[in-house]
């Protein structure tokens, strides 16, 4: 599976993420001055914003190119949850006149447009498979960034409350992916 930008969200989040094998892992000690610079509310607003987009984008696809229903369903759950979330973050933003800043350099959405490419190439079981592998990894790089990263930089309590409240959702869609993928290869 093509991984780098299922990493590159991590990195959105913080650029002390790095990547070894595929696999986003904090690196927290190494995080520079301008590195907690970056990471002020405004700009875990937009990294918030952008993650939901993109999970949005893939939820959609799969959605209307999955081989399975269960995937057809399990993208559209993540359509409407991730659109949720990601307006109550664009709520919060405009009730605390937040501006929300990506980080310097973001290459997520490059990654992004790359991992969606590959997706669409995809059909029937291979897409379904490499689609909740997406999702399994994506998740676990969200969740280990919020939790080592994203979390501690937060100032204002509101915010940082609402992304405490999406956190188990996160974690659910992890789980459903990735035990969705394990039923459907066992077919």
């Amino acid at each position: 599976m093509h991984r780098f930008a299922i990493a590159a969200v991590a990195v959105a989040i913080s650029s002390s993420v790095a990547v070894s094998n595929g696999t986003a892992i904090a690196a927290t000690d190494n995080a520079s001055p301008s590195t907690a610079k970056a990471l002020n509310d405004p700009t875990i607003v937009a990294i918030f914003d952008a993650a939901n987009t993109a999970d949005i984008e893939t939820g959609s696809l799969a959605a209307e190119q999955g081989a399975s229903k269960e995937v057809r369903d399990f993208g559209a759950m993540l359509v409407r949850d991730h659109k949720a979330v990601r307006q109550q973050g664009r709520d919060l933003a405009k009730k605390l006149g937040v501006t929300p800043t990506p980080p310097a350099n973001d290459q997520s959405a490059k990654d992004h447009a790359a991992a969606m490419k590959r997706l669409r190439g995809l059909r029937g079981a291979e897409f379904d498979h490499a689609f909740l592998q997406h999702e399994v990894a994506f998740h676990k790089a969200v969740i280990e960034a919020v939790t080592s990263t994203l979390l501690p930089a937060i100032q204002n309590a509101e915010l940082k409350e609402l992304v405490v409240k999406v956190a188990p959702a996160f974690q659910a869609h992890m789980m459903a992916a990735e035990n969705l993928d394990k039923k459907l290869e066992a077919k």
